[in-house]
């Protein structure tokens, strides 16, 4: 599957990252749900998340959806290094490929901080919400702008990187470039690392859904016929389907890198960066998932004056927060509409 064709797009100019190195003529892709209104105060920012693009966002936006866009302005940003925004597949020498700086979770957000203040004129977001990655980007929403952000809904994600998420993260990285076509990043366009592809895939299916979801064979409900159908027409199909290597490297990069406490102002200090958010805040991890397991968000909350946690409950692991059970995404919808009748916190309360 190509990747989508209906983004708008943001020049972001000269973009410099934390790194200190700079993209030149930088894009933030975008897709927007709904109208804004003339007080411009229906605003959600609903971030990417690992190797998605705007369209794998759609599921949790609809009329019958918390996010409706009859109500409210949905921004869904591409994170830098999807592909759409400008990313190691479409930059030009001498940062192409293999040689893409790296992207830090408050690179992300001040690209998207960019594209809403400039090209919307926003100074105020109702929520921000996201999966995964789009979590992190979430936390690192209500730490970089707290006088913007009303209300933040977190779900299967983290504010910070755990070191077993790490060494998750790092046997990926392992197996897509132990490939000899990955050669350093520097493949044939047309004749990609499918080795590496092909093991990357099986790393992750070994993550991204619970023990138990494999023990009942939940992969039924998703259409599949055995075990292997599963591994290969959902995991290898995923990642062989116009995800560029490349890609998947920086954005493992990125998530690598997840610490709040890395935000300027904060030198590191992951618990002082959570005590300033100072907007209500709801965290749903999933209960079996492997990556952002509940103990890390209840851990994350106590820091967070306004902070709540809601489990997840279930056995899909970290595609709970993916749109692929109905009564999981039943659930994420329930706390974003009950966070969002909530007040929210405004700079002159």
């Amino acid at each position: 599957m190509p990747p989508p064709s209906d983004a708008e797009y943001f020049n972001l100019g000269d973009f410099t990252l934390q790194s200190g190195f700079t993209l030149r003529d930088a894009r933030l892709a975008y897709k927007t749900y709904g109208t804004l209104n003339s007080d411009k105060t229906n605003v959600i920012v609903y971030p990417t998340w690992y190797s998605g693009w705007h369209t794998d966002n759609e599921w949790l936006i609809g009329a019958d959806k918390a996010l409706n866009p009859d109500e409210w302005f949905i921004i869904v940003p591409n994170m830098i290094g999807n592909g759409l925004s400008t990313s190691p597949s479409n930059t030009p020498a001498p940062y192409d490929r293999a040689r893409f700086p790296a992207v830090t979770f408050y690179d992300q957000v001040e690209a998207q901080y960019k594209l809403v203040t400039e090209k919307f004129g926003i100074s105020s977001i109702a929520l921000v919400t996201g999966w995964s990655m789009g979590a992190g980007q979430t936390y690192q929403w209500a730490v970089s702008h707290p006088e913007m952000v009303q209300r933040a809904a977190p779900f299967c994600g983290s504010s910070i990187t755990a070191p077993h998420n790490k060494v998750f993260l790092e046997s990926l990285v392992a197996a897509l470039t132990a490939d000899a076509v990955w050669n350093d990043g520097d493949y044939a366009p047309d004749v990609l690392p499918i080795k590496g592809l092909r093991a990357f895939a099986r790393v992750y299916s070994g993550w991204g859904y619970s023990q138990a979801f494999y023990w009942e064979e939940a992969w039924r409900d998703l259409g599949f016929t055995s075990f292997d159908d599963f591994l290969y027409g959902f995991w290898e199909n995923f990642f062989r389907d116009g995800r560029d290597p490349n890609n998947l490297i920086t954005m493992i990069g990125t998530w690598h890198s997840g610490n709040v406490g890395n935000t300027p102002g904060f030198d590191g200090d992951v618990e002082a960066a959570l005590r300033s958010i100072r907007c209500p805040l709801l965290a749903m991890p999933a209960e079996k998932d492997l990556y952002f397991p509940p103990e890390d968000e209840q851990w994350a909350t106590q820091f967070i004056a306004s902070g709540e946690v809601r489990v997840i409950p279930g056995i899909w692991g970290h595609f709970a927060g993916g749109g692929v059970n109905p009564a999981d995404t039943a659930f994420i919808d329930a706390g974003i509409r009950d966070l969002l009748a909530k007040p929210g916190y405004l700079p002159q309360n």
